[in-house]
C-alpha cells in the first residue's frame, strides 16, 4: 500500500509515539477490506508502539479504530484514509499515540471542557481538499475529551448510508445523529459553535483593542502580503478574516505560481498564515466586517465595524476581502444547496458516481470539471451561456475526446427542479430559439466565476459596475486612508501572484500615507 519514501516517512513520524496504540479494524470480505488490512498490518511494523487486531466489532466495514491502549481514547475512520486523508491518519496516529497537540493551552482547555457526550460523524471524499481539517480538528478534539467521539467515513465507500442521510456534499458533519455542519471548518468554528459563549468574548476583547496603524480586512494572499510588508515596517499591524487563506482554500491545484511547480491550495493558506504569524501581527479570525466608516480627514481614524458589535479602528485599512463562487440565481438553486447543487467538484464529485451531473459554465474551471467529473460519474452536461466554449483549446479537446460529455452551447440555465430532497434536474433555455428544454439529472455543478465580497462597502467607497473595489495605481480607495488588494477590486486577471504583489503594493502606501500625515487625536479616539 504504502511506497519505500512514504513508509519511510510514517516511520520517522511514529518515533514521537509515547503511548502504546492499537489498530483495531472490522473488515469484511470485499476488496477494500484487504486493502486496509494491508495497510493496518504495515503501518503496526513501522513501530514497536503499534499493534494490529481484527476484532469486526463495528458495523461500517472496512473501517477501523485508533486506540491508546487500556484507554478509551480514540478515533476512527470508515474507510482508508489515503489521497487527502492521509495527513488526518498521521496526525491520528501520533495524537492517540500521546504526541502532544500544537494547539494553544487556551484552546485546549475549552476543547477538554466542554461539557455532554458527543458523538460525531463527517463524511469526506479523498480528492476533497476542504475535508482534512474538519476531520483532524474533530480527531484532536475527541482524544484531548473523552466525552467526544469521532469517525470520518469515506462517503463513497458508504453511498448507501450517503444516500439515506440525504448528504450531497463534503465535508457533511453529523452530531449525536443530527445534522450539525457542512463545509470547510477550522478548530476554532467548531468550537464556537458547540462554546455559545465564545462569540461575547471575542468581541469584548476585540473592544479593548488600541487603535492599529494598518488594519487589514481578509485574510487571502492580498491579505496576508499587505499584514507581512505592513509589520516589517515596525508598525502596530492587525488582520481580520472571516478565514484565514480566503478563495485559495478552495483551490485544488495551484501549478502557476512562480517558482513552485505544483501545490494545493488548503497547503498554501497554511503556509501563508504561518509566514503572518512570525510577525507581531494581531491575526483575529472569525471576523466579519459589516461596515467602514472612513476617517473625516487625514491622519483621522477609519472604524471597521463587525458582525459580533465590536469595532476596530486604524490609521488606515487595507481592504481585501476577496470574492466567492458567483451563483446562478435561478429558482431552486439556494433550495438544493448543498442536495445536489454544488461549487466544488473535486470535494463533492465522488458522491455522484455512477449518476448523471451537470455543469455549468464553459470557461476554464467548467471545462476542467467536467473532465474531472466524466471519469466519475454516468454522464456529463456542460451548460454555457455563450455560442462557444471560452476555455482553453487544449481543455476543449480532451473534454471533445470524451464519450460521456454532452456540451451545450448558447444555453441559459433557468430552473433548478428537484423533490423537496434532492435535485432531479434543471431547465435551460435555447438561446437561439428560445425553447425551453430540461434535463434529468443527480447533481449541478456551477462553475461561471466569482462575485467580490463588497457588499458591505456600497455607499462608502466607489464601486464599479461589477461590485469591484475602484483603485488607482497605488491601491488608494475613494476614502481617506483605506487601500485596496486582491480579488475584490478592479485591477485585472485575478490570479494568486497578482494578488500578493497587490497587497504588498496597499501595504507600502499605507505606510507613506502614514509618515506624511500627523495622526489626530488617536490617543483620545482609541
Amino acid at each position: 500500500m504504502l511506497d519505500a519514501n512514504l513508509k519511510t516517512q510514517l516511520q520517522g513520524y511514529l518515533e514521537r509515539l509515547t503511548q502504546p496504540v492499537e489498530l483495531v479494524a472490522s473488515l469484511g470480505d470485499d476488496a477494500k477490506s484487504r486493502e486496509l488490512q494491508e495497510l493496518l498490518e504495515e503501518i503496526a511494523t513501522l513501530s514497536d508502539k503499534v499493534t494490529y487486531v481484527r476484532r469486526d466489532d463495528d458495523a461500517r466495514r472496512p473501517s477501523f479504530a485508533i486506540v491508546r491502549a487500556g484507554t478509551d481514547i480514540s478515533v476512527r475512520f470508515a474507510g482508508l484514509p489515503m489521497g487527502h486523508e492521509f495527513t488526518s491518519l498521521v496526525l491520528a496516529l501520533l495524537q492517540v499515540g500521546g504526541h502532544p497537540s500544537k494547539e494553544t493551552q487556551e484552546t485546549i482547555e475549552r476543547i477538554q471542557g466542554l461539557p455532554g457526550d458527543q458523538a460525531f460523524e463527517t463524511y469526506f471524499s479523498l480528492s476533497c481538499q476542504n475535508c482534512p481539517d474538519v476531520v483532524q480538528a474533530l480527531n484532536l478534539m475527541s482524544v484531548l475529551n473523552p466525552k467526544i467521539r469521532h469517525t470520518a467515513i469515506d462517503g463513497a465507500l458508504f453511498q448507501e448510508e450517503v444516500e439515506k442521510r440525504g448528504v450531497m456534499a463534503v465535508p457533511s458533519v453529523f452530531l449525536n445523529g443530527q445534522p450539525f455542519a457542512q463545509g470547510r471548518m477550522s478548530l476554532e468554528q467548531i468550537l464556537a459553535k458547540l462554546d455559545t459563549g465564545a462569540g461575547e468574548r471575542a468581541a469584548e476583547e476585540i473592544a479593548a483593542k488600541a487603535a492599529f496603524d494598518v488594519l487589514v480586512i481578509g485574510g487571502g494572499p492580498a491579505g496576508a502580503a499587505a499584514a507581512i510588508y505592513a509589520a516589517r515596517k515596525g508598525i502596530r499591524t492587525g488582520i481580520a478574516s472571516e478565514r484565514f487563506g480566503g478563495q485559495v482554500l478552495d483551490t485544488m491545484g495551484i501549478e502557476n505560481f512562480i517558482s513552485v511547480s505544483h501545490t494545493e491550495g488548503p497547503k498554501m493558506a497554511a503556509a501563508l498564515e504561518s509566514h503572518v504569524k512570525d510577525y507581531e501581527v494581531d491575526v483575529m479570525d472569525l471576523q466579519t466586517a459589516t461596515k467602514l466608516i472612513p476617517a473625516t480627514q487625514p491622519g483621522g481614524l477609519v472604524e471597521v465595524q463587525l458582525q459580533n458589535g465590536a469595532s476596530l479602528k486604524a490609521r488606515t485599512v487595507v481592504l481585501s476581502p476577496g470574492a466567492r463562487w458567483r451563483q446562478m440565481n435561478v429558482p431552486g438553486e439556494a433550495e438544493y444547496r448543498n442536495k445536489g447543487v454544488a461549487y466544488c467538484p473535486h470535494c463533492d464529485g465522488p458522491l455522484f458516481k455512477g449518476k448523471r451531473v451537470a455543469v455549468i459554465g464553459g470557461g476554464n474551471s467548467g471545462v476542467e470539471a467536467a473532465i474531472d467529473l466524466a471519469g466519475i460519474v454516468a454522464h456529463v452536461t456542460l451548460i454555457e451561456f455563450d455560442s462557444q466554449l471560452r476555455a482553453d483549446a487544449v481543455l476543449q479537446a480532451k473534454l471533445a475526446s470524451l464519450p460521456n460529455v454532452t456540451t451545450l452551447v448558447s444555453a441559459q440555465t433557468t430552473e433548478v427542479h428537484g423533490d423537496g430532497a434532492k435535485v432531479t434536474g434543471l431547465s435551460y433555455k435555447d438561446r437561439p430559439s428560445g425553447e425551453t428544454k430540461q434535463v434529468e439529472l443527480d447533481g449541478i455543478f456551477v462553475q461561471i466565476g466569482l462575485v467580490p465580497n463588497t457588499e458591505w462597502l456600497k455607499g462608502v467607497i466607489a464601486l464599479s459596475p461589477r461590485g469591484e473595489i475602484e483603485v488607482d495605481a497605488r491601491g488608494a480607495t475613494s476614502a481617506t486612508g483605506v487601500f485596496a488588494a486582491g480579488d475584490a477590486t478592479t485591477v485585472p486577471y485575478k490570479q494568486i501572484v497578482i494578488a500578493m504583489g497587490e497587497g504588498a503594493k496597499a501595504a507600502l502606501s499605507a505606510f507613506d500615507y502614514l509618515i506624511r500625515n500627523e495622526p489626530v487625536d488617536i490617543a483620545k479616539a482609541a
